[in-house]
């Protein structure tokens, strides 16, 4: 009988651990199948951990593994991946945003031969703001990022076959952004729609700042165009510094020797100034991203857990 593993990153779900599992286990119960539970506790606060306790001695399908603190959720995704045995693994939130009666249909096309079966949810629902941020981003991430594309509205819900894991699995690198990783692995996908879901129990774990940094890991991390931008700002400005110097030199044969203007003068500073910050900045992203990759340090640190790799 094959295996499916549903892995779990959790922060802060105490409220919405036992709903999911019961809820999902209504779903998995009419199919043929072997199913076990992998709950990644990312230092959580409140008392995730006990649940997943209780849960785990409740439950024999069900096991955990428990973080010595927060490490973000790209970790708990990986140790989650890692840890899991299936033949196939989906990938899911506990808030339930990730609705568990798509696990029927995720499960049928993976054996129609499918390695991702991909979740793609619609806005519905949305704050405006933020739609239209995620939009944004999508659309910019899609013109700079190179070798993957990424959809708006597809996330981490997603199936994965054996195959397909273990070519993710493969990508050490210390900074993973899991939406590019997925499409970049390749391998055959299949898409299925579902509407936008309100959280359960609880807040988004989400900031404005969280998101922002996110998106710029999403576009650092698959492609150099940022620097290439940097090289060929740095020529454009370049060009026109020479065009301002000769035509400061016809003025100064033709009129002589005038006051430079203060407005000139400043304006040319802080123009020039924040160009190169900004690209020292870009340089410095990237400089920063192997320094940490160099360091060569674990993804995350288990505190705790009721199951063996």
């Amino acid at each position: 009988m094959e295996k499916l593993s549903i892995v779990v990153p959790c922060y802060n779900e105490e409220d919405n651990v036992i709903p999911f599992y019961h809820e999902s286990k209504s779903f998995i119960e009419k199919m043929d199948i072997e199913v076990e539970y992998v709950f990644v506790d990312d230092g959580s606060r409140d008392q995730t951990l006990k649940v997943l306790r209780q849960l785990s001695n409740q439950q024999s399908n069900v096991r955990f593994i428990s973080f010595s603190r927060n490490f973000g959720k790209e970790a708990g995704i990986l140790a989650g991946l890692t840890y899991a045995s299936g033949t196939a693994v989906i990938l899911m939130d506990a808030d339930l945003q990730h609705p568990p009666s798509l696990i029927p249909e995720m499960w049928k096309y993976y054996k129609e031969g499918y390695d991702q079966v991909i979740a793609k949810r619609n806005r519905k629902g949305e704050n405006f703001t933020r739609r239209k941020i995620s939009n944004l981003f999508y659309k910019l991430a899609n013109k700079f990022v190179d070798e993957v594309e990424m959809i708006d509205g597809i996330g981490d819900f997603r199936l994965l076959s054996r195959p397909a894991l273990d070519a993710l699995l493969e990508l050490k690198e210390y900074n993973r952004f899991s939406k590019g990783l997925f499409s970049w692995i390749g391998y055959s996908e299949k898409i299925i729609e579902f509407e936008n879901v309100q959280r359960a129990n609880g807040e988004g774990k989400w900031s404005f700042n969280g998101l922002l940094n996110y998106a710029i890991d999403g576009i650092l991390s698959f492609n150099n165009r940022p620097l290439r931008i940097a090289i060929y700002g740095g020529l454009f400005i370049t060009f026109f510094g020479f065009i301002y110097i000769l035509m400061t030199l016809i003025n100064y044969f033709i009129n002589g020797i005038e006051t430079p203007g203060y407005f000139t003068t400043i304006s040319a500073i802080i123009l020039l100034g924040g160009v190169q910050l900004t690209f020292l900045g870009i340089i410095g992203e990237y400089i920063g991203r192997i320094y940490y990759e160099a360091k060569k340090r674990p993804h995350y640190l288990i505190k705790e857990k009721s199951l063996e790799e």
